[in-house]
């Protein structure tokens, strides 16, 4: 599978609350989602008077200067260098065909479920990700789903899930600490292929921070394939 369906089905999951697109750049306005709807894209045929332009964008909008750079983009990447810009989080793709990460699971375990329940908001909120990460969620189209995972008779995980074309993109997956290591992380990828396959899709994919050595081994272990993602490059703040 070609990685262009993958990263359109991670961007269409993930939305920025506006997007202008200008010659080249697409600018992304993330109102406070995140790096992945802050940063901005640049297409082949841009110009130094480009990224001129977009730092003057983000900065008028009040977000950091911040671009994402895909695999390929070593001239924008080497551009960003000589004016500063340093690597942020960069990120690896997994992808699998659900069939493969589909198990049967134990009665009650999992649920797919939209809206989000509150508890499922906490959960999140337990990993950080506050009401401006799940307004993302809220703006992305159909069909999407929030996976509640349960372990010992309670709610203990949660993940989010959009659909574009016959890809799925999981997001958002938290286990409380005091559940994990119990095989809740790998249901709830499960149940997320279920969920995909239902709506149509043949591949679940997400991504990894590159420095996340342990979640990595946990997809590997899944059945799932690694394939180069992005990496960020972020200006310090300026004066700072």
């Amino acid at each position: 599978m070609s990685s262009d369906p993958i990263l359109a089905a991670l961007e269409a999951s993930w939305p920025p609350a506006a997007t202008e697109h200008r010659g080249p750049l697409t600018l992304r306005r993330g109102a406070g989602g995140g790096q992945r709807v802050s940063a901005t894209t640049v297409a082949p045929g841009w110009t130094p008077a480009d990224l001129d332009a977009a730092e003057d964008w983000m900065r008028a909008e009040g977000q950091s200067l911040l671009f994402r750079v895909l695999p390929g983009d070593s001239a924008l990447d080497a551009a960003l260098a000589a004016r500063g810009y340093v690597i942020n989080d960069p990120v690896v793709t997994f992808t699998a065909p659900v069939e493969r990460l589909m198990r049967e699971l134990p009665r009650l375990r999992c649920f797919a479920i939209w809206p989000p329940l509150e508890v499922q908001r906490e959960i999140w909120a337990a990993d950080g990700l506050g009401p401006a990460r799940v307004a993302v969620m809220e703006r992305a189209a159909d069909p999407k789903t929030a996976i509640l995972g349960r372990d010992d008779d309670r709610p203990a995980g949660a993940a989010y899930v959009g659909a574009l074309g016959q890809v799925a993109a999981l997001h958002a997956l938290h286990v409380l600490p005091a559940h994990r290591r119990r095989g809740l992380a790998r249901d709830i990828l499960s149940e997320s292929a279920r969920w995909a396959a239902s709506v149509g899709c043949t591949h679940l994919t997400l991504l990894v921070t590159a420095g996340n050595l342990g979640a990595q081994a946990a997809y590997h272990a899944a059945g799932m394939e690694q394939s180069p993602g992005y990496h960020y490059r972020l200006k310090p703040a300026e004066g700072a």
